[in-house]
């Protein structure tokens, strides 16, 4: 299977993505950073909200909620889904 970059905020449910690039201002790189999102980490979708917003991802073994406008700035290569 072909492993494909995308935004974060394009993970299905359960698939996991490694951090390529993050094309945010210089004050959310520096948030993501501190919660551990950073190029070469691993980030798991869990879910979205009622609305699809925002949605919840594993990252460094915390349950984070990020907006898809944030999770857009985010770049990952698709790597393997947790459901199969």
């Amino acid at each position: 299977m072909e492993k494909k970059e995308k935004s974060l905020s394009e993970l299905s449910c359960g698939e996991i993505g490694i951090v390529s690039d993050i094309t945010a201002d210089l004050g959310m790189r520096r948030r993501f950073m501190d919660i551990g999102c950073i190029v070469g980490s691993g980030i798991q979708k869990l879910g979205a909200g009622p609305f699809g917003d925002p949605s919840a991802y594993l990252i460094c073994g915390a349950v984070i909620a990020i907006r898809k406008k944030d999770a857009a700035s985010i770049r990952v290569v698709a790597s393997e889904s947790q459901n199969g």
